[in-house]
């Protein structure tokens, strides 16, 4: 009887997490209604009421209904989206019993070497699977795999339960397309960390409703049509009926379901949303500020190699998201590990030249703002900052007139392979190379000197 009831313990904490996370969903909505009534409220006492409301009868007892004149119709779908059920359900009350249940089974229960390893294991399948499957493989294009290197992704990334491989590469590639747009970005970082986190998915708001056509790519594909027609049934496969069985080889079915299982999968799900959130809002955006994108060491640590998003916001293509030899990316490290043995194939990658010539520009827009800042007072500006300011002008013509015949080069590159002779063209690529070897040289004593001007003034050359 006494075994009865510690096995039925976690069934009874699952179904408290998924009751209490409906009721939280319900109480938020509410609340969410009442503030949103009192604000229109508090704005009808100092607006022309004839200008924002109409009455709906002539009965005396009928409310005044907002007519939300000059409100943008898409933020105002936006305001009155409906709950998405499932997925709410689901968000919120994973992390509920993940927070209720993992303590109770570790003090109560004696975890064993192995199930710990398997958590390990399935931690590294799974955020790995997202990373290098749905998202650098399927959502970019960004090299070729075999086809077991992608079933085997495929299999992590259901087990991840992140939704269908048509589901997530269609949001990320509107993502990309649509970046901080608050009405077509699906988890635009403008509208705040809660939506950008979690909130985009709890709601059916109208950017998170796909219809497909950005991935012809991918629903031929018949492995994913199956994955997408049946993705609820993989899902239990993966998560229930495969952990069960490989708690029942290690010796122990509940620790397995308990770590692997709803652990793993709860910290898996938060690690991915951090990037969509946190990433957008902390970090160093060394190459482009044209989006909120940031490359931020800290969250590459838990996103096996995501966190550098200000360099794959502007270089989406490229196979590494840490182009740096010293950056953690361990996602890059597998992809290009699997190409040594055949795995993988046509790993795309942006030319070093490309990559510092974007560098360098975000420095000379740092310069400038500094500069701005310094004259923005109206007062005489030290010497140092006069000379400062010299120092860039006459480096950012020098650069100007690099890129300059930089895209002369590229020009001529594009010609000489249309009007050269196929056996002279070995010749044209040793010459084309020497010409962009002297670019890159040139790009990059641009590059050292800027940094010298910066430390002129005590300032770090890094880019906001």
């Amino acid at each position: 009887m006494i075994a009865k009831k510690v096995i039925g313990l976690p069934l009874k904490g699952l179904r408290f997490a998924m009751k209490s996370g409906d009721t939280l969903i319900q109480h938020a909505g509410t609340q969410a209604l009442r503030v949103k009534t009192w604000l229109d409220t508090s704005k009808s006492k100092t607006d022309h009421p004839a200008d924002k409301f109409a009455t709906i009868n002539n009965d005396k007892d009928a409310n005044a209904v907002v007519n939300y004149e000059g409100i943008d119709p898409l933020e105002l779908e936006f305001q009155k989206s409906p709950i998405n059920l499932v997925p709410a359900i689901f968000l919120i009350a994973t992390p509920i019993a993940a927070a209720v249940i993992t303590p109770w089974y570790l003090l109560t229960h004696q975890v064993s070497a192995p199930v710990w390893g398997v958590f390990g294991a399935f931690m590294v399948w799974t955020g790995i699977s997202i990373t290098a499957g749905y998202h650098r493989l399927l959502s970019h294009r960004a090299y070729k795999a075999h086809p077991l290197v992608k079933n085997f992704l495929l299999l992590g990334s259901t087990l991840a339960v992140q939704g269908s491989a048509f589901d997530w590469v269609s949001g990320h590639r509107t993502h990309h397309r649509h970046v901080d747009d608050r009405m077509e970005d699906p988890y635009s970082a403008q509208r705040g960390f809660f939506f950008s986190h979690i909130g985009w998915m709890l709601r059916n708001y109208p950017s998170g409703r796909f219809d497909y056509k950005n991935i012809p790519d991918l629903t031929k594909d018949k492995v994913l049509q199956i994955q997408h027609k049946y993705y609820g049934l993989w899902v239990l496969a993966t998560n229930v009926a495969m952990v069960a069985a490989v708690g029942w080889l290690v010796g122990d079915v509940w620790g397995t379901l308990v770590l692997a299982g709803l652990l793993r999968l709860v910290l898996t799900h938060h690690f991915t949303f951090f990037i969509n959130s946190l990433c957008h809002m902390f970090g160093t955006r060394p190459y482009t500020d044209t989006n909120s994108a940031r490359d931020n060491f800290f969250l590459a640590i838990f996103t096996w190699g995501e966190g550098y998003h200000n360099y794959h916001h502007f270089f989406q293509y490229d196979y590494r998201n840490g182009v740096k030899w010293w950056q953690y990316d361990p996602t890059k490290w597998l992809i290009v590990g699997l190409s040594k043995l055949g795995l993988t194939s046509e790993l795309r990658t942006v030319d070093d030249t490309t990559i510092k010539h974007a560098e360098v520009q975000m420095q000379f827009k740092k310069a400038q703002q500094q500069i701005d800042n310094a004259t923005a007072s109206g007062h005489d500006i030290p010497h140092a900052m006069r000379s400062f300011q010299d120092r860039i002008k006459f480096e950012y013509d020098a650069f100007t007139q690099t890129v300059e015949e930089w895209q002369a080069l590229k020009a001529k590159t594009i010609e000489l392979k249309k009007t050269e002779f196929a056996d002279r063209l070995h010749e044209v690529d040793e010459k084309l190379r020497q010409d962009y070897a002297k670019i890159e040289q040139k790009i990059l004593a641009h590059n050292s000197n800027l940094k010298t001007a910066f430390r002129s003034i005590g300032q770090s050359p890094k880019a906001a």
